[in-house]
């Protein structure tokens, strides 16, 4: 049990144990204008940890989570089955105390962690390098971007308008200092207008951006845009759902130079938005201007497998103007997620679990519609995420929602004005039959 002091006797012997006479002694090296008296903060009187452990379950129960409501959102974050197997072995000690290494050659397992993990991004997005993960999928579009603008003297960058807003406002943040010029592609019928694409892509275009499935969840033209972009001598980066790649043309094989994304799909809880993984994979072409860590095999003197940190053009490893990325770390224990699951699916599993989240997404689609209030945005294909407009009050959709146990979908009227009744809608391997009739009559009692 904690021992709480509570009474004056108790907090005189807690200031002389650490040699001060009074509390006031204590704060005496933050300046007045910095504090606030105890009074004004209106605190609580000190709990038991039982007690507090209490307090906290109960208020824990408010939360609504997908373990008792049927989950809908998606825009990045979803809600995906995770082989049992997943959990038990990243929390072993070896890997849950592990940090990212620093001194690469006394942590053989970690490397060998990391370097499989990259072989397995690498058949995943059909590349040929992939560095040792990142924060998420935002920051890697961020740090592609940021890799295309070094490697060449051009200064435009043509972000497709169906990123991820939030993606989009990580990029320009990135770029708020650097000479560089942002312009968004319009789209056309939910998806990005090649027309209006091949206007704005110029010779001053050091990269083209799109997302696949896009932020509407429809499949883009990826081999097309990255024609548009090649054309130009433009750098192509796809941001990419990993989980779609089960059904759809990896970005190599669609012509893209660079593959980045979010990792969450692969085996990472959905949790609170995170924590989550970004993957980055590039062709051989760009392998030496690649950010962050990249584990690679050889020999030791001895002659036995051996892995090392390579082509290391971090800041912490070489001077801090040449360094390619000042990103020094990486999310390990959330790729080794990754690994886990994509090792413990398999290639039938992966596909299986793709063609159940077509399935289901589609038969929600085709029940709702029958709804006259329900209008699909757009006729394009998608993977198990659609957009939906819904002609009914904002407010009143979210009680009926919350009142059927489920969280979502996405109202998408908080990122743009001309989306006020239009909805995000994530169907994954999870959602039942039984789940997604209880979304479609909640839309009807609304």
């Amino acid at each position: 049990m904690q021992y709480v002091a509570n009474t004056e006797a108790d907090k005189i012997e807690m200031l002389r144990t650490i040699g001060v006479k009074s509390f006031e002694d204590l704060l005496s090296g933050i300046p007045a204008e910095l504090r606030v008296s105890a009074s004004g903060l209106k605190l609580p009187k000190g709990v038991s940890e039982m007690e507090l452990m209490a307090d906290l379950k109960k208020r824990g129960q408010k939360n609504a989570h997908a373990d008792r409501n049927a989950c809908f959102l998606g825009a990045g974050v979803y809600d995906h089955y995770i082989p049992a197997i997943v959990n038990p072995l990243v929390t072993r000690g070896e890997f849950i105390t592990a940090y990212t290494p620093y001194q690469g050659e006394a942590s053989q397992g970690t490397l060998q962690a990391i370097y499989e993990y990259q072989t397995m991004i690498c058949l995943l997005t059909g590349m040929d390098v992939s560095n040792a993960s990142m924060y998420d999928g935002a920051t890697s579009v961020a740090e592609a971007v940021l890799m295309a603008l070094r490697g060449s003297d051009r200064k435009r960058v043509v972000l497709s308008e169906l990123l991820h807003p939030e993606t989009i406002q990580t990029v320009r943040t990135y770029l708020t200092d650097i000479p560089s010029e942002i312009v968004l592609a319009p789209h056309r019928g939910g998806k990005t207008g090649l027309d209006t694409l091949k206007s704005l892509v110029n010779a001053d275009t050091a990269a083209v951006v799109y997302q696949n499935p896009n932020f509407l969840g429809y499949v883009e033209e990826a081999a097309d845009l990255s024609a548009v972009a090649r054309a130009a001598g433009a750098m192509v980066i796809a941001c990419v759902n990993p989980l779609s790649l089960s059904l759809l043309a990896t970005p190599g094989e669609t012509g893209a130079d660079v593959a980045v994304g979010d990792g969450q799909p692969l085996g990472n809880s959905a949790g609170f938005g995170g924590p989550h993984f970004g993957f980055f994979a590039v062709k051989e072409a760009h392998m030496r201007k690649l950010p962050g860590r990249i584990s690679g095999i050889t020999q030791d003197k001895e002659g036995s497998r051996a892995y090392v940190l390579t082509l290391q053009a971090r800041e912490q490893h070489i001077r801090r103007e040449k360094a390619t990325s000042n990103i020094c770390t990486n999310h390990m224990l959330c790729a080794l997620k990754g690994l886990i699951f994509l090792s413990a699916l398999g290639p039938n599993g992966f596909r299986r679990m793709g063609e159940l989240n077509v399935q289901q997404s589609h038969a929600a689609l085709e029940r709702l519609t029958k709804l006259k209030e329900v209008k699909s945005l757009s006729d394009a294909p998608f993977f198990n995420e659609f957009a939906v407009t819904i002609a009914k009050d904002p407010e009143r959709l979210k009680m009926a929602f919350a009142a059927e146990h489920l969280i979502g979908p996405l109202h998408l009227g908080r990122f743009r004005k001309d989306w006020e009744n239009v909805y995000l809608v994530a169907v994954t391997e999870q959602r039942s039959d039984e789940e997604i009739d209880r979304l479609v009559e909640a839309i009807r009692k609304a």
